[in-house]
């Protein structure tokens, strides 16, 4: 549930600390005494959660951490808040040094829905007579009893692609990119648009955080093959090229909560990547919009589909009628 920055500054938010306990209605404590242990301040989500439960509704995702529906159609808008939420909420976490904002960039793509080419797309381009023929004949016989085909081809499409840079303030030299891939970034001519933006940043002072929430598609380039996980994190400090921290996540794990290197002398900032998932989920009702009693659009392999529908099963009774 989004929460206005009034309601923020009514119950004392303060970004990075919490609300005080003391602010908070007391309904709302009555209500946490069963869910949270008793502390000073909450955080943004466990406020979110006890509006959830005072208003009698159930928003939060079936899943522990990604969740396999977000990979289809929803994809688009939630790679989009996704990348903008990461920016949010990392904003109150650097110092006065560093400023955050989402970029947004297009790339253009011909990928169509298949991804591949099929056989029964590709024909001849001319006609060959038998001996004997008459050509002209031949011809005619072919345009009066054959109607053309329509079909379209694949066009250049220009898709928007957002990611998260962290600036120095004073100059406005790049210390660290975050991207949030997308599955242009995964196949055909937008991966290779994407590995050549890689290895520039690979190649600059910048350090580079790959957040990799999608199934298909290939994996960033690395020296060793990685876990056959479904999602991966990638963590590059400049000073430690070629060595990357990888956090490869399943299905059943939160999404971690990772370091976000800064300039040499500085304390890491943290993002809790879980946190941002959750918090996009929730501001933007995708527990309303997602249909859960249809299959993923991209297939889970039969013993993960077994798990999810067994955790969206549960998630239903939990709900209030």
């Amino acid at each position: 549930m989004w929460m206005s920055p009034h309601s923020r500054s009514r119950y004392g938010f303060v970004p990075g600390n919490g609300f005080r306990q003391e602010n908070i209605p007391n309904d709302y404590t009555r209500i946490v005494a069963g869910e949270f242990e008793m502390s000073d301040t909450f955080s943004l989500s466990q406020y979110n959660h006890l509006i959830t439960l005072t208003h009698g509704r159930n928003m939060s995702s079936p899943f522990p951490g990604m969740n396999p529906w977000l990979e289809g159609s929803e994809w688009t808008s939630f790679h989009t808040e996704f990348a903008v939420e990461i920016a949010r909420q990392l904003s109150p976490r650097l110092s006065s040094r560093y400023v955050v904002r989402p970029e947004k960039r297009y790339v253009v793509t011909t990928i169509g829905p298949g991804e591949d080419v099929a056989v029964s797309s590709v024909y001849p381009d001319a006609s060959v007579a038998r001996a004997g023929e008459n050509p002209k004949e031949t011809s005619a016989a072919v345009l009066g009893s054959a109607a053309p085909l329509t079909v379209a081809t694949l066009m250049p499409e220009r898709v928007p692609q957002v990611s998260v840079e962290i600036r120095d303030l004073a100059d406005r030299r790049l210390v660290t990119a975050i991207e949030v891939l997308s599955p242009t970034n995964k196949h055909g001519n937008g991966r290779e648009e994407y590995l050549e933006r890689r290895e520039r940043l690979l190649l600059s002072s910048a350090h580079l955080i790959e957040i990799d929430l999608l199934r298909r598609g290939q994996r960033v380039p690395m020296q060793k093959p990685l876990p056959p996980s479904p999602y991966f994190v990638f963590v590059g400090r400049k000073e430690n090229r070629p060595q990357t921290q990888v956090w490869p996540v399943e299905l059943s794990q939160a999404l971690p909560n990772i370091p976000i290197p800064l300039l040499a002398g500085d304390e890491d900032a943290s993002l809790d990547l879980q946190m941002v998932l959750s918090q996009v989920y929730e501001d933007f009702g995708y527990g309303a919009s997602i249909n859960y009693d249809r299959p993923p659009e991209i297939p889970l392999p039969v013993r993960q589909a077994t798990w999810a529908r067994e955790r969206i099963e549960a998630w239903k009774s939990n709900r209030p009628a």
